[in-house]
């Protein structure tokens, strides 16, 4: 019979080959509310300098100004062509990463504004047991 602390150990070992990672699935729908588009946050874009150069790469973003910092020290971004019933101005020209919002399954744990129609729904540690 095999100790417990040594299935613990060999156990741990195999986690390591666990090839499936971690994902989060967004359910829900839109409410047209607009947070979205005035609270948006950019994975490396941690200053002013490094926003104007994003603009300047490209253009497109132009649409986005720094709206404030968040309690963390995040940039927050807005959009400049949405309406203060929360919708689009420029609908049929907005970007591909507003056609695609929000993504299916995306791979961090990430929140939606308060209100939103959709919420990220992870897997618990027991649903891997």
């Amino acid at each position: 019979m095999i100790p417990d602390f040594l299935k613990s150990i060999y156990y741990e070992f195999l986690s390591y080959f666990v090839p499936q990672k971690q994902t989060y699935k967004v359910v829900g729908e839109c409410k047209k509310c607009g947070k979205c588009c005035n609270y948006m946050y950019s994975y490396d874009t941690y200053t002013e300098k490094e926003f104007k150069i994003m603009q300047f790469l490209f253009p497109a973003y132009k649409r986005f100004y720094i709206k404030g910092k968040d309690e963390d020290g995040n940039l927050i971004f807005a959009c400049k062509y949405v309406t203060k019933d929360g919708l689009c101005s420029v609908y049929n020209k907005r970007l591909a990463m507003c056609k695609k919002y929000p993504a299916n399954i995306i791979f961090y744990p990430a929140k939606m504004h308060e209100g939103c129609g959709y919420r990220v729904e992870g897997k618990k540690f027991k649903d891997f047991l």
